[in-house]
């Protein structure tokens, strides 16, 4: 595509750069996002101007709106290069957003160009989708395994009843082992590509380096699969697009592993905290085992990405109050077109049966890809049910309101989510696996020699992960 050849302003609007905007990212919005989106929906109606780390933004607020924006393709587009300050040059130097978008890469394509590289992504994933395949079988199999594994490391640092943050000693951890087995990553990718993934999202002073330091990982990654291909996801797109090369491929890695590591895990932790803080409408379907239901509940009361990707308008539109012009830069907010829905008391939020209006997957062409929103979807509902089925008793040792969240534009994430809990008498996470023992150091060993590479892959991990999560509280 060649840079967008921008038309002269509608005679009727004010450009966006004109108006007065209030910044968006203040400890008001850290502390609480909903009330920021209700004053700024009175203030301005659907859609709002706002101040983005310095760049003027219009956020979209109200559900009706913000589908519009995600469903038609044509009017909003995703490629960069329909902006019209960044064509113009009149970004402030070093914005901590823009790194990520300028990765080219699927997600920020459109038309044929994202249809090509969605269908490569697809077909890749398709092995791991049906749960009859032998890869699907396994890795659904691997995603229990490693919570238990977990859930029987806490047991054995702290004990059947202690204190945990499901967030760093669960959560983060798993995600990080159902990628790198996902993957076929080395061991080393380790835990700094997940902060790195962290520093993108949040938008930060770092976030351009550590953006450049992920696609580094995934590059070498992919020329390390194409030299030794696997059973995994990275040979499979290989396999599926064979003219990928490896920075492409790379990039593709990048952003599928932001989505697997942070934004998944975010839902793991934001409904474990929907259940825990006492949210009726997700403990009812808790308690009846829609553990399903209970994910799409706590999707639309607690969104793991608040404010989705950038759309630039390729025209000329009227949006809510206001004239967009072409190029404008606009922010479907998720977290606010949930608000809004459920002020309105739509009967999909009081159903009993299902809750699938939640944005938590996107919607429209770009939406999470079917194979991809189905895997995760079983992420998520295997990780919270794992919980509660091996914990008899789990609650918070903070109240709500004083939770620490990431401070960042796009993701809803927790920093930490402390418990107190007790194992239940019948769990098996109160003794190790059969098989396996729990050596000196802590980490997992396996009991008998000639274990497969991938069983050693996944034990060396594991002791890397048990570093992590308890390095600084040893004794406890």
């Amino acid at each position: 595509m060649e840079p967008h050849p921008f038309g002269a302003d509608p005679a009727e609007s004010l450009p966006l750069e004109s108006l007065s905007v209030e910044p968006l990212l203040t400890s008001e919005f850290d502390a609480d996002p909903g009330s920021v989106y209700g004053r700024l929906r009175r203030t301005y109606g659907p859609v709002a101007p706002v101040g983005l780390l310095g760049v003027p933004v219009w956020l979209v607020l109200d559900y009706r709106e913000v589908l519009e924006v995600l469903r038609n393709e044509s009017q909003w587009r995703r490629d960069i290069r329909y902006w019209r300050a960044r064509a113009e040059g009149r970004l402030p130097r070093e914005w901590p957003l823009l790194a990520g978008y300028e990765v080219r890469q699927m997600m920020f394509m459109d038309d044929e160009e994202h249809l090509s590289a969605r269908g490569t992504y697809h077909a890749a994933l398709g092995p791991f989708q049906d749960s009859h395949t032998p890869q699907g079988w396994e890795l659904r199999s691997a995603v229990v395994a490693y919570a238990d594994e977990l859930i029987a490391m806490l047991a054995a640092e702290s004990g059947s009843a202690g204190f945990a943050d499901l967030a760093a000693q669960y959560t983060r951890p798993l995600l990080l082992m159902v990628t790198t087995r996902l993957f076929g990553c080395p061991v080393e990718l380790g835990d700094e590509l997940v902060m790195d993934l962290w520093r993108m999202l949040d938008g930060g002073p770092d976030a351009g380096p550590a953006t450049g330091r992920a696609l580094a990982a995934m590059t070498r990654l992919a020329a390390h699969r194409r030299a030794l291909p696997g059973d995994d996801l990275t040979s499979y797109m290989l396999l599926a697009d064979p003219t990928l090369s490896d920075e492409q491929l790379g990039r593709e890695l990048f952003m599928n592993a932001v989505y697997l590591t942070d934004i998944t895990g975010n839902m793991v932790c934001n409904t474990l905290l929907e259940v825990l803080r006492g949210n009726a409408t997700v403990r009812r379907s808790l308690s009846a085992g829609l553990i399903g239901e209970t994910v799409n509940r706590a999707a639309l009361a607690n969104t793991p990405v608040a404010n989705m990707c950038f759309r630039f308008a390729a025209r000329d539109v009227q949006l809510g109050n206001f004239r967009i012009r072409a190029g404008d830069i606009v922010s479907p907010s998720s977290a606010a077109a949930h608000q809004d829905l459920m002020a309105i008391g739509s009967h999909l939020v009081d159903s009993t049966v299902s809750t699938r209006a939640h944005l938590g997957w996107g919607a429209g062409p770009h939406q999470c890809p079917t194979a991809a929103r189905e895997l995760a979807g079983t992420i998520v509902t295997t990780a919270v049910g794992r919980i509660f089925e091996h914990f008899a008793k789990v609650e918070l040792t903070l109240p709500p309101d004083q939770l620490p969240w990431r401070s960042g534009p796009v993701v809803r994430g927790l920093r930490l989510l402390p418990v107190r809990y007790e194992l239940s008498g019948s769990s098996p996470a109160r003794r190790p696996a059969p098989g396996r023992t729990f050596g000196s150091s802590g980490g997992v060993v396996p009991s008998g020699t000639g274990a497969r590479h991938s069983d050693r892959h996944e034990w060396s991990l594991l002791a890397s992960l048990r570093r992590l999560m308890f390095g600084g509280r040893k004794g406890a």
